[in-house]
């Protein structure tokens, strides 16, 4: 399973979203940070499009965790990225670089993701944009 998390990361890293939503089950659970859940293709893709207007990032360092009968799994990895336009309730974007900290939590069934649960420390964001 942590192949399918795998080909996850390396399609967010190219900026392919229709590779990242191919991982996911249609019935994906997407637990943003600091917000609420999204569930579902569609919404996911939303998040992405407003993710890729917004920002550019990507993720380095990434280090693969999973548990012995590959249901769960997480990534531990650093955000390299440019905050390119303004994302409504924060600073003000005017191509500020950022270097972030991040983990994911993942549950798999079937080879493919049912849920997606990604931290970050927004505070830290927050100070290299401003």
């Amino acid at each position: 399973m942590i192949e399918t998390i795998k080909r996850y990361f390396d399609a967010f890293n190219i900026g392919d979203s229709e590779g990242m939503l191919a991982c996911l089950s249609d019935d994906i659970a997407h637990h943003v940070n600091e917000g609420g859940v999204r569930h579902g293709k569609d919404m996911f893709r939303d998040f992405c499009e407003h993710m890729t207007e917004c920002y550019r990032e990507e993720l380095t360092n990434i280090t693969f965790f999973e548990t012995e009968d590959g249901t769960r799994a997480a990534a531990e990895y650093v955000v390299n990225g440019t905050y390119i336009k303004t994302d409504d309730g924060l600073p003000d974007a005017d191509g500020q670089t950022y270097k972030l900290p991040a983990g994911t939590f993942f549950t798999l069934k079937e080879g493919q993701i049912t849920r997606i649960t990604t931290y970050y420390n927004l505070s830290d964001w927050r100070n290299q944009v401003s």
